[in-house]
């Protein structure tokens, strides 16, 4: 492993259910870096199918716990990636999008990192409807 580098992979986080050399994240001096946070159990399973709310806290908490895992909060996050999937009806996306956006507004300070959401086609599997990842910068 690089000298000062410190892979994140916090106790009783949820892993992919086949082997990987992924990691939830990474820590690199001061800069920490997620992976991919999806709403899954500790097999791999989606928790809340066909409900965004529900599956953007399961992966803010996610984030949550990775950041904490490399000493960072909220506050040190300087780059918010969200990729979502919708599917529905034209006239309702906007609506999701707004379920979505007000759980992660939850767990962003005031001001909030630099951030995107892309609708994407999928995700890993059928029924994740939401990824995130983030930049975090330590003092």
């Amino acid at each position: 492993m690089r000298d000062g580098w410190q892979r994140l992979s916090p106790p009783g986080h949820w892993d992919w259910h086949v082997p990987t050399p992924f990691s939830q994240g990474w820590r690199a001096g001061n800069l920490v870096f997620t992976g991919g946070q999806l709403s899954a159990d500790a097999d791999g399973n989606v928790i809340g199918r066909g409900d965004i709310a529900v599956q953007t806290r399961n992966v803010f908490e996610s984030l949550t716990r990775v950041l904490a895992e490399a000493g960072a909060t909220w506050e040190h996050v300087v780059k918010l990636n969200t990729y979502y999937v919708y599917d529905g009806a034209p006239e309702d996306a906007q609506r999701f999008w707004e379920q979505m956006s007000a759980v992660r507004f939850d767990y962003l300070p005031d001001p909030g990192p630099a951030a995107t959401a892309v609708r994407v086609a999928g995700l890993m599997y059928d029924g994740f409807l939401i990824e995130a990842e983030a930049v975090a910068v330590l003092p």
